[in-house]
């Protein structure tokens, strides 16, 4: 069996939210089946007894585990779940090469392996395992719920689909035939320089600070998020972002195909006016179309939210609902 290679992890407090007294917390580290290490803060409450509810978390797409994961993941762990946050294949403190790329399998497979780790964990009933994505990991939560039967429940938190983004582009504006021929055309070119320098670039993070006013609200939303109030020096999205062909894959590989058939329990949470909730509310229809059991799938739309609002802001994020949710059906 292969062993977790040996990462070089933080031990200091480096997260962008304040530490709970109430949480042991812990860096571990876990295998994929292609043999990549990942690493994960451990979140358990403290004198806890007996085997535990767990959630794993990931996300959002271009974050690390110190930023809006870790916030929900300790969050949880004072609900009384034992809870690992991780930082994705090639990205944060967790080992692949080369840096800077995401995949739809091999994501997939980092919240599978998470489960893995879950499952074995001594402090862990392996019945009572779910998962919980934010934003493009949303998406890759659910493309995870239809294949692992392990996962009991699935919290979706402002997602993304991001084969859908690749393909379409935001809000579906460069759905075409062209549009998507001269986006590869721009990576088999960028391929070709790549192989012959070596140099796999950076394709570039949120916009810095002040964003231009006649910027879309989004793109303000995510750079007050990344560059400002949570920015972290080992995240893609606070810094130079994905390297130039790291998300490629994405562009012809649909990843929420089978979600109509997930039986197990489904809670997708989207802002109300979030850019991105027209891709929740699409994934919620397409899940319930035809899906043999329709009665433990929900939609939850926060009024007046915007994306980033489920990022970090505990005012808004229905962290009372999403506790309630997992203890229903982690049971």
């Amino acid at each position: 069996m292969l062993q977790p290679a040996e990462l070089h992890l933080t031990q200091e407090w480096d997260k962008t939210f304040p530490k709970c007294d109430r949480v042991d917390h812990e860096k571990v580290t876990f295998i994929n089946r292609y043999g990549i290490t990942l690493a994960a803060d451990q979140y358990t409450p403290k004198n806890a007894e007996g085997k535990l509810p767990a959630v794993a978390v990931c996300g959002p797409f271009g974050a690390v585990k110190e930023q809006c994961s870790g916030l929900y993941a300790q969050t949880l762990a004072e609900q009384g779940f034992l809870t690992i946050a991780f930082d994705p294949s090639f990205t944060g403190e967790s080992g692949g090469e080369p840096r800077y790329t995401a995949s739809p399998d091999i994501n997939t497979e980092d919240f599978q392996a998470a489960v893995d780790y879950l499952s074995v964990n001594e402090n862990v009933d392996p019945e009572r395992i779910g998962i919980l994505g934010i934003c493009g990991w949303g998406g890759l939560a659910l493309n995870t719920a239809a294949i692992d039967t392990r996962i009991k429940a699935t919290v979706v938190s402002t997602m993304y689909d991001m084969s859908r983004i690749a393909a379409k582009g935001y809000f579906d504006e460069f759905d075409s035939e062209e549009a998507r021929h001269q986006a590869r055309e721009t990576y088999s070119t960028a391929r070709t320089e790549i192989y012959r320098s070596g140099d796999y670039g950076r394709a570039g993070g949120c916009m810095p600070l002040p964003v231009p006013e006649d910027a879309p609200f989004y793109v303000k939303d995510y750079s007050e998020y990344y560059k400002g109030r949570a920015y972290h020096e080992r995240s893609l999205n606070s810094n130079d972002g994905w390297n130039v062909i790291g998300t490629m894959s994405f562009l012809n590989q649909p990843i929420l195909q089978y979600t109509d058939e997930i039986r197990s329990a489904v809670l997708i949470i989207h802002g109300e006016k979030a850019h991105s909730c027209y891709m929740g509310r699409d994934a919620y229809a397409h899940m319930l179309d035809g899906n043999p059991n329709p009665e433990n799938k929900e939609l939850m739309i926060i009024p007046n939210a915007v994306h980033t609002d489920l990022y970090d802001n505990t005012e808004v994020i229905p962290f009372e609902k999403i506790e309630n949710f997992f203890r229903t059906y982690l049971k």
